[in-house]
């Protein structure tokens, strides 16, 4: 199958069937991308993964731009990024067409409140798969802990959290020892 329609047809697939927004997409798209296809190795995706998250707009459609750029250049990024929004575009379309049809149904209210928990635990699973894949350990766990704490109980900005990470990064790599062989 061509490399793009394959992306495409990927990224639409995902798009499509993915409940929750870009967080709930990012085991999908790491087990068709990672693990199935072989297209990137786990760090590399761990590494895309932060910058679609440091990065201005939609995690999903930043995520799906970096692996499509990766694989195809910009060719890549506009196919892997329209098999990405597409779907939410034509959800969202016949739902603002239709909506006023179902909008007072219990059968789809009781649905989405079936849908919500569901959605928390597509969350959740890629939590702990990241934290594995970027090396989290009893040493270094209070960093995220922290940053978590600071961002939902203090309102801190993810942007100055990610800033004092990164420097804090920078100044940690500069004191520490280099143990690599010369």
């Amino acid at each position: 199958m061509n490399l793009y329609l394959e992306a495409f047809s990927i990224f639409f697939k995902i798009g499509a069937f993915t409940i929750g927004g870009g967080y709930a997409m990012v085991p999908l798209i790491e087990d068709e991308i990672v693990t199935k296809r072989h297209w990137l190795a786990k760090e590399d995706f761990i590494d895309l993964l932060a910058i679609a998250q440091s990065s201005p707009g939609i995690l999903a459609v930043n995520i799906s731009i970096f692996i499509g750029y990766r694989l195809k250049g910009v060719p890549g990024s506009i196919v892997t990024a329209l098999g990405t929004v597409l779907p939410s575009f034509l959800i969202i379309l016949a739902i603002a067409l239709f909506f006023h049809n179902f909008k007072d149904n219990a059968v789809v209210e009781r649905i989405f409140k079936g849908i919500r928990p569901a959605v928390v635990a597509l969350i959740a699973a890629p939590t702990f798969s990241m934290a594995k894949s970027a090396k989290i350990t009893k040493y270094n766990v209070w960093i995220p802990v922290v940053s978590a704490l600071l961002i939902w109980l203090l309102g801190f900005s993810p942007i100055w959290i990610i800033i004092a990470a990164g420097v804090g990064g920078y100044v940690y790599g500069r004191m520490k020892p280099d143990k690599s062989p010369h």
